[in-house]
């Protein structure tokens, strides 16, 4: 005859086993309904944007980057993760990667989330921190990049593969992509991808890259999460003056380096009319709103003063501009050249192209012609969409005291060659960043750097965003 208290004694640890991995099943599926960040991913996005900011993708323009052992890099995590990535190069060397992570509703639009993968040049002198050497020091990682942006890409890789272990799948197909060349013509990049390979961003209408969702401390303690919603045209222009070559000792009327240096001091004293877009009108409302402000759209300058250091995040596309950046002429002290050529970074706002070409022919005068050394339209995002309003939520539950206001972008991105395929862009990077970080000064700026806790605040946000979007 059986023990009946053995027997009972099992069937109540049996219960008790039960119910424990019925407790297991229950967080695991909240877990996968939630998207939970696990410990994890937090280490793996601070050591991707480590290794990544090892890889040097310097791109000094022309030609002269080699992005793809950064981009077999991101492959190889993504295809650990279940995604079939693949590589593609218009130039040796020059390799981009594109997967899809198919959602739950194949009727829904998909979403296009991209960064690039190559960066500015960088001295080593003036580091204190060697720039490509990722390291990671006093909860901060050191790096090109570690803004502009391989923090962004290590976040993309971190929620993707926190996915894969949860089983968490979007609604929306989320197609990654990693690009090479944005900080130049974006030809062997975006722009090659764009024309060469639209079907594998079939059914994108919406994406996000940078620059947005960080954090903008005002100095009084407010914080904002500026998200970009729009971004100028970019109008890189060359100038050439020709005149009559002759000896330095001469009169000489026709002398080309100064019709060019005429032009050159026309176009950076001219002061720029204001043009408010819609996205910029948005922005300053929102941020008048913050502040208690009535918004006088009648005299920007005195709304700008208002807002004090806000306004950086927006003085800059009020108006079109047009620097002087470069200047090549002649060959020896006593030799007046016949040609003389120098190089404009012009931007300009969404709708005042037209504007901006017939200013640069009244400043360069008659002696002087000018071209596009490169061209990428202006762009505009809808800040009344529910893809806006799911990235506003993110942000506000991770960072519950934050303002979240629209901005547009004084420069441009990726965004600007994928909207040739109909993709609406938005800069959504999120990052939460202490007072006293300028995070804006570090884009191609010396020591850049990214907090440890900003990453971990960048992931919670981004899967949080990508399981609503």
């Amino acid at each position: 005859m059986a023990d009946r208290s053995t027997d009972d004694d099992r069937t109540a640890k049996d219960q008790v086993a039960k119910d424990q991995a019925a407790k297991k099943g229950t967080a695991k599926d909240q877990a996968v309904r939630e998207g939970t960040v696990d410990g994890q991913a937090l280490d793996e996005v601070v050591r991707f944007t480590s290794d990544l900011i090892r890889i040097d993708t310097t791109n000094r323009g022309g030609g002269d980057c080699q992005e793809r052992p950064a981009a077999e890099y991101a492959a190889a995590l993504l295809a650990e993760a279940g995604l079939e990535p693949t590589l593609l190069e218009r130039t040796k060397g020059r390799a981009n990667v594109v997967a899809r992570l198919e959602g739950t509703d194949p009727s829904a639009d998909a979403l296009l989330v991209h960064g690039h993968l190559d960066v500015v040049p960088a001295q080593a002198e003036d580091w204190s921190v060697h720039p490509f050497s990722g390291e990671v020091r006093d909860g901060v990682v050191w790096g090109r990049g570690a803004v502009d942006m391989k923090n962004m890409d290590a976040m993309i890789l971190a929620v993707v593969r926190q996915w894969a272990r949860a089983g968490v799948r979007s609604r929306r197909d989320l197609v990654i992509a990693f690009t090479a060349d944005e900080e130049a013509s974006a030809e062997d990049g975006s722009g090659f991808l764009a024309d060469e390979h639209p079907g594998l961003f079939e059914g994108c209408t919406e994406g996000i890259s940078e620059s947005g969702a960080f954090t903008f401390h005002d100095g009084s303690g407010r914080e904002l999460y500026p998200v970009a919603a729009g971004e100028r045209g970019t109008g890189w222009l060359k100038l050439t003056a020709h005149g009559r070559a002759g000896h330095g000792s001469k009169v000489n009327r026709e002398n080309a380096v100064t019709r060019l240096a005429a032009a050159i001091a026309r176009i950076g004293a001219h002061e720029w009319p204001v043009r408010i877009t819609p996205t910029v009108r948005a922005a300053l409302t929102e941020m008048a709103a913050v502040y208690g402000i009535e918004p006088d759209f009648d005299d920007i300058d005195a709304l700008l003063h208002k807002l004090g250091p806000a306004a950086s995040l927006v003085e800059a596309t009020v108006r079109n501009s047009a620097n002087p950046t470069m200047l090549n002429a002649g060959y020896k002290v006593n030799v007046i050249p016949g040609e003389a050529v120098a190089y404009v970074d012009g931007r300009y706002l969404p709708g005042t192209e037209d504007e901006f070409r017939v200013t640069l022919d009244q400043l360069t005068g008659p002696d002087v012609e000018w071209e596009f050394h490169h061209r990428e339209v202006a762009l505009q995002a809808p800040v009344d969409s529910t893809t806006y309003a799911n990235m506003r939520a993110a942000v506000e539950e991770f960072a519950p005291g934050g303002h979240v206001v629209p901005y547009c972008m004084s420069g441009g991105t990726d965004a600007k060659q994928f909207s040739r395929l109909g993709i609406t862009g938005y800069g959504f990077a999120p990052l939460k960043l202490p007072p006293g970080f300028d995070y804006q000064a570090l884009f191609h700026g010396v020591d850049e750097r990214v907090p440890v806790e900003a990453l971990h605040f960048g992931v919670r946000v981004l899967d949080r965003f990508l399981r609503t979007a």
